[in-house]
This record gives C-alpha cells, structure tokens and sequence, in this order.
C-alpha cells in the first residue's frame, strides 16, 4: 500500500487501469475490471475477500487443460472505478494472517496475490473481439531463521514460507537455464545455416554425437508448492515477469539481501514470449 506520500505499486497500477483519457468515447469498444485477492499460509489457499465465516476456510487448486492452474470457488469482484478496487485491497491486507517476530510485530505469515482481470472487448470491421489480460501481483513473505524460541505455530508458519521460496528459487533457476539452452540451440541453428550442405552435415553430426544428443530441458517442478503452481504461468507461460528485490542495507541483513538479489539475478535469465489472448 505504502504511505499518502509515497504510495505503492499496487495503487499506482490501479490507478493507472482507470485513468480517464483511458476511457472509450466511440461507443464500440468496452472494459471490464475484475478482482482477486487470496494468500497460501501453509500451504493453504485462503480467500481475503470474503467474509468473516469463510475466510478461514481452504480452497482447492485445480488445473484447467487450457487456462491452466487455477483456485476453485475464488470470488471474482468487478469494479468500476479506482476507488472500489483500493476498498478491495484494503479489505483483503486487514484479513491476512500476521504475527509478532523478532524483525516486526506484525509480519505477514503468508504469501499474498492480487489479481486483476482486465477484459477489453473490441468490435472491428463489425466483428466482436475479447482480448483478456490478467496481472498477478504477488507479495511473498520473507525467509526467516528457525528459532527454538517461537511457538509452535511460528515454526511451522516459517517452515512453509522457506519451503515454498526454495521451491520458488529452483523453478527460477530451471526457467533460466532453459531460456539459455534455448537461446544457445538457437544461434547454433542459425550459424548452422549459414554454411553449406557438407559444413552442415558435419555439424549435425558432431551436436547428435557424444552421449545420445543434446541437452533435455530441465523439469520444472510446479507443483511442489501452491505458490509456483499458481505462478506456472505467471513465470513460465504466456506471460511478462517483473521481479522487484527489497533489499537492506544494514549489515545484519547481509545473507538476506544475498540470497534475494541471487533471486533476482536468476529471474532476469527467463526469457517468455507472450502472445495476445483473444
């Protein structure tokens, strides 16, 4: 959310989906903005946007053949102006599970994703079209020390939160190793097909030699965690990814801000190529 000086990223984007030169004046074309808002506490997907009597209830993931992942019986709210959708995520921060640490009295015990549904439907050439653009923004709660000190809970809370960004940091890092493989058969491809036949034979050759072939794509392990399998195709679909590390500068934080900015690092070797859903 940020400060009345300084707002955050999510009210500024918001913002931005409802500025008025934004808006259709030719009676042809519409929008619809639908929202979203759940958080995974161990390993458990909660609803932050419903109320009292079943917030606390889980929901199941399931995957569609084509939409992919997705949480069944997620509410879904249409708004129409900025003002509705800051009431949502005011709303769904109030009802996430937080706890007392020793780095913040109300730290967040779980991951949280706010999804917005953009839909923009377009008649040209008198024919209808939907094009259908969805943003997950995900605030993930930080890794943390086990400490015989905790209760219970604590452990178990920072148990999953450290299970889940692990899992998180080897899809990453399986993500960017295959945008490197493929970028590196690529430029082989491309400088095979710059010599002749017989300098092609011959490099064919020597890549299908030498243990069976050339290297297999990495697995990607989606599903070890609810996070990365609703995140499959925010980070390896069809789809742009934006990774923005918070880091400290305070010394006590030296081996967070190390492992956060590695985070990064990998993120940034991901290479998707997005396609308009219409």
């Amino acid at each position: 959310m940020g400060t009345p000086e300084s707002i955050g990223l999510t009210p500024r984007i918001c913002q931005g989906l409802f500025c008025p030169e934004d808006s259709f004046s030719d009676g042809q074309n519409s929008s619809r903005v639908e929202i979203s808002f759940l958080e995974i506490y161990n390993e458990r997907v909660r609803d932050l946007l419903r109320g009292e009597q079943k917030k606390r209830s889980s929901l199941r993931v399931r995957e569609h053949p084509e939409k992919g992942p997705y949480v069944q019986d997620l509410s879904q709210h249409t708004v129409t102006d900025c003002k509705q959708a800051i009431d949502l995520l005011e709303e769904g921060i109030a009802n996430r599970i937080t706890a007392a640490t020793h780095n913040h009295d109300t730290s967040s015990r779980s991951h949280a994703i706010f999804t917005i549904q953009y839909t923009q439907a377009i008649l040209e050439n008198n024919l209808p079209s939907e094009t259908v653009s969805k943003i997950n923004l995900v605030d993930l709660a930080g890794s943390e020390r086990a400490d015989p000190q905790y209760c219970r809970d604590r452990l178990t809370e920072g148990s999953n939160i450290n299970k889940s960004l692990v899992t998180l940091g080897i899809v990453i890092s399986a993500l960017a190793q295959n945008s490197q493989m493929s970028s590196s058969c690529q430029s082989i491809n491309s400088v095979a097909s710059e010599g002749d036949a017989s300098t092609l034979g011959s490099h064919s050759s020597s890549l299908s030699g030498g243990g069976g072939g050339g290297r297999r794509h990495c697995f990607i392990p989606y599903r070890d965690s609810v996070l990365t399998w609703l995140l499959k195709d925010s980070l390896g679909g069809n789809s742009k990814t934006i990774m923005i590390a918070t880091v400290s500068p305070s010394a006590n934080s030296y081996n967070e801000t190390l492992s956060t900015l590695r985070y990064a690092a990998h993120a940034r070797n991901i290479v998707n190529k997005p396609r308009v859903n219409e």
